[in-house]
């Protein structure tokens, strides 16, 4: 072979090892809710994948208490953001390091009134996915799942 070949094989191999590496490093946690009453639940609030959080969906439910708030959708949204600002900070972050939101309104015709209130907590808009779907748990009107990066 060519002295140009093995410089090319030599950085294709180190790119393939490097990769490799970064794959078999990542540690992935599943963290615990920090909700006493949510320990026994059958999924992880966060899930953390390197310096990645995969928040589980929030729905606008009074942690103490276990209902839904009263006041329809924006009271809903607001309660949701104000659940998924206390996941965050369980992980020394905020809203601003969510880098993707996924919003499920079990009304589309909510779309406006939901973002009155969704646009006053994320100011640096994040990334975001919207749709109308029917069975919210606890026949709730929103529900927001994010992505965080620290």
């Amino acid at each position: 072979m060519k002295p140009f070949h093995y410089a090319v094989l030599s950085l294709l191999m180190s790119g393939v090892m490097a990769t490799t590496y970064a794959q078999e490093s990542t540690e992935i946690i599943f963290h615990k809710s920090h909700e006493p009453k949510k320990q026994n639940a059958p999924f992880s609030d966060a899930v953390q994948a390197g310096n990645t959080f995969y928040l589980a969906g929030q729905i606008g439910m009074d942690q103490a208490t276990r209902t839904l708030v009263g006041g329809g959708v924006q009271a809903e949204t607001e309660q949701a953001i104000k659940n998924i600002a206390d996941v965050l900070a369980q992980h020394e972050m905020t809203l601003d390091n969510v880098v993707k939101c996924t919003v499920i309104l079990s009304d589309i015709s909510d779309f406006a009134a939901f973002n009155e209130i969704y646009t006053q907590y994320f100011t640096k808009k994040p990334a975001r996915t919207t749709f109308a779907a029917s069975g919210i748990a606890a026949n709730g009107k929103v529900e927001i799942d994010v992505i965080a990066v620290k």
